[in-house]
């Protein structure tokens, strides 16, 4: 694992709500907002940003945590700006902050911890 982040370091993604990413349940719309659902993928896209700059070849990121505070809506066609800061690093635990808005509207807040672990031994866990 590559250490090339400090705390307070940022990454930023940034998505326009498509109308497949409404909240939907069976193939029935429940808003025509952007879902919590859509919001985890691209909340985990962007933290995993820095996972990605850190890994050695022989290593991956597994999720170990995910919150969303979900504040306000998203509505199709807006571009969200999610902007992740590396909190802290606990051993080999990178644990990060975020913040998801529209122009001055804050979407959703939280976040997200992720593990870098050896490819052989996440392949080991999910043989258990």
């Amino acid at each position: 694992m590559k250490l090339v982040f400090s705390s307070g370091d940022q990454k930023v993604f940034r998505r326009v709500v498509q109308p497949d990413d409404v909240a939907a349940f069976q193939g029935k719309i429940v808003h025509r907002v952007c879902s919590t659902f859509a919001l985890a993928r691209d909340i985990e896209w962007t933290t995993r940003q820095f996972v990605l700059d850190m890994l050695d070849d022989d290593e991956e990121g597994i999720g170990t945590e995910l919150s969303i505070e979900h504040k306000n809506p998203a509505f199709v066609g807006e571009e969200i700006i999610f902007t992740a800061w590396m909190e802290q690093l606990k051993g080999n635990e990178l644990i990060c902050r975020y913040e998801a808005k529209v122009n001055d509207r804050v979407i959703a807040t939280g976040k997200t911890g992720q593990k870098i672990l050896k490819k052989e031994k996440i392949e080991s866990i999910f043989k258990s």
